[in-house]
């Protein structure tokens, strides 16, 4: 006799945090997690008021599964105030992905001190304030998943990112040990690191330099904001507690190692 749908396991309903969630990727990650019935909040600036107005169109058909928080993530007391109104709105944030993120293109001999500490802030600074603040929750309740979001470019360093690409050779180094930290706790840790996707960000890069990035690109094109995020709700299901400290690249092939 076949297992029918009503005698499958209920799927546990979950609070999922996305920060950058109103982003070209964090958008896409907020609708995939929101498929998997996940509780979805976006976390980003109040103070981008009109992409926060086209977000919420955006994601009206989800029925109030997904909802915006403001907050700034490279402020430690931001994030701190957040995860408690969330938890008292929501309930515990069982899920976090740190998809915020920020460049200060310039080469090493033309970049200020401002543009790498404005960078590393956000980048790196608020993966720390965002875990820092879920992950003593995760662990008395015996579950989490922390997804960081880090990029190719952090494996393979790009001419003019110094500071983008220590910022997120460093959200995986902070990854790995913090999934040692957690892993007995029920809590993984992952990276995914996106190849060159059709957002935004790479469509503000010359037209000549993009078809060269698409050129060096083995599967003939940029990714997708949703080829990201379905390696997200991978990593970020209920069962998928045997991977933790791993990095998952997406990125077409670009760059490939062991």
């Amino acid at each position: 006799m076949n297992q029918t749908a009503a005698s499958k396991p209920a799927v546990e309903r979950r609070v999922a945090l996305v920060t950058g969630g109103i982003g070209g990727l964090g958008t896409e990650i907020c609708r995939q997690l929101a498929r998997a019935r996940r509780e979805v909040v976006a976390v980003d600036l109040a103070a981008r008021s009109e992409r926060v107005a086209v977000f919420r169109e955006e994601v009206a058909d989800f029925d109030g599964s997904i909802r915006f928080e403001p907050a700034d993530v490279s402020d430690f007391d931001s994030c701190r105030q957040l995860i408690a109104r969330v938890e008292q709105q929501h309930g515990s944030v069982d899920i976090l992905v740190n998809a915020a993120g920020i460049t200060r293109d310039a080469s090493l001999r033309k970049m200020s001190p401002q543009q790498w500490h404005e960078l590393m802030r956000v980048n790196l600074d608020g993966v720390f304030n965002m875990c820092r603040n879920v992950v003593d929750g995760m662990t008395e309740r015996g579950f989490g998943r922390i997804v960081n979001i880090s990029s190719v470019n952090g494996q393979t360093g790009q001419f003019g990112q110094t500071n983008y690409s220590a910022a997120k050779a460093g959200v995986h180094g902070f990854s790995m040990a913090l999934a040692r930290e957690t892993a007995r706790k029920g809590v993984t840790v992952n990276t995914v690191s996106p190849g060159y996707c059709d957002t935004p960000m790479v469509a503000a890069i010359s037209a000549e330099i993009r078809a060269q990035i698409i050129a060096d690109i083995p599967v003939g094109r940029l990714g997708a904001p949703a080829d990201i995020a379905r390696a997200v709700k991978f990593l970020a299901a209920d069962d998928a507690g045997y991977i933790t400290g791993a990095n998952l690249p997406v990125n077409g092939g670009y760059f490939m190692s062991f």
